[in-house]
């Protein structure tokens, strides 16, 4: 079971986006959610690859502003 749905609700989702994108367009469409899928990984490696948190870069003095 993948998400919970049994084989004939995936069958039937199938059988949708089969009539929806026809047989011609279903590898373009594929391969699209393939790459978008490869990038959401490569991103999420990315943004855990940083240990340390982003600080501002603004310095402050310790003496006060005078007005």
């Amino acid at each position: 079971m993948i998400f919970g749905m049994g084989p004939m609700e995936l069958a039937v989702i199938l059988l949708v986006v089969l009539v929806i994108f026809g047989p011609k367009n279903l590898p373009k469409l594929g391969s699209a959610l393939g790459k978008t899928v490869k990038n959401v990984r490569e991103g999420m490696e990315e943004g855990s690859g940083d240990s340390e948190p982003v600080s501002d870069a603004v310095e402050t003095d310790d003496e006060p502003v005078q007005q």
